[in-house]
């Protein structure tokens, strides 16, 4: 057996937990893909296969408000917005994907400030 990058060990646990995780129109997923240089959300409604809402730290909007685009806090204010976009598209739950990346750091900081602002998961 081959030994796997870390990204394909990233990919095969975002795999298996996409078998339990399903977005619907009531409750979509929030998809979260963390790069080195910037952090992304989506609001994923699967079963039309849409994206209802989106946000990054690649937006010109957001970065002029971060010192860099890849901290615990641009999370933050990622999450943040990503939960004002819920709201504003009506929509109050989600379930949480965190893409096969630890509940930790930026991840978490992502998790934490979308429940502050008011999204339900």
């Amino acid at each position: 057996m081959a030994v796997q990058s870390r990204t394909q060990q990233r990919k095969n646990r975002h795999r298996r937990a996409r078998t339990r995780l399903h977005g619907t129109a009531a409750r979509p997923r929030l998809a979260v893909f963390r790069s080195n240089k910037f952090i992304y959300a989506q609001l994923i409604d699967d079963d039309a296969r849409k994206t209802v809402a989106s946000a990054s730290t690649q937006q010109k909007d957001l970065r002029g408000q971060l010192q860099g685009t890849a901290t615990v806090a641009a999370a933050e204010l990622l999450g943040k917005t990503i939960a004002e976009r819920a709201k504003a598209a009506g929509i109050a739950q989600v379930c949480f994907d965190r893409g096969g990346y630890r509940y930790h750091g930026r991840i978490k900081a992502l998790a934490t400030a979308a429940r502050e602002a008011g999204l339900d998961f």
